[in-house]
């Protein structure tokens, strides 16, 4: 049975809608200034590893856990759940974007937004 992560096309495609996705949340008004001084290769490096991960690319992630990742961004910029909404509509749209099926962009969405991803960015 195929992972997602192989559904979707494997590490090009990973690699391909992570740079889309973050040319879309660099013009996104809703979230764009959570990004303003952050090092964008880095990020993206971090985003593709993670979602390599998550959709089970690998079995390994030694990034740092959601939790850490985000905790200064809700403490000190106040990230709530409106912007983890925005992220994971400007996901859904740049996967669009790329021509994804409706079927692999409902099982991204699963993962994406599942209730335990959002406890975990918004530190609840």
């Amino acid at each position: 049975m195929k992972t997602l992560f192989e559904k979707l096309g494997g590490a090009d495609a990973i690699d391909l809608a992570v740079d889309k996705f973050y040319e879309r949340v660099l013009q996104d008004n809703r979230i764009k200034h959570y990004f303003a001084d952050a090092d964008m290769v880095k990020q993206r490096e971090h985003q593709k590893a993670f979602l390599t991960y998550a959709f089970g690319g690998t079995d390994k992630y030694d990034g740092r856990y959601m939790r850490q990742a985000h905790k200064d961004l809700v403490e000190k910029q106040g990230l709530n759940s409106e912007h983890f909404d925005a992220v994971a509509e400007d996901l859904m749209e740049t996967l669009k974007e790329m021509g994804i099926s409706q079927e692999l962009m409902a099982e991204v969405a699963a993962v994406a937004s599942a209730p335990q991803h959002r406890k975990d960015v918004l530190n609840q």
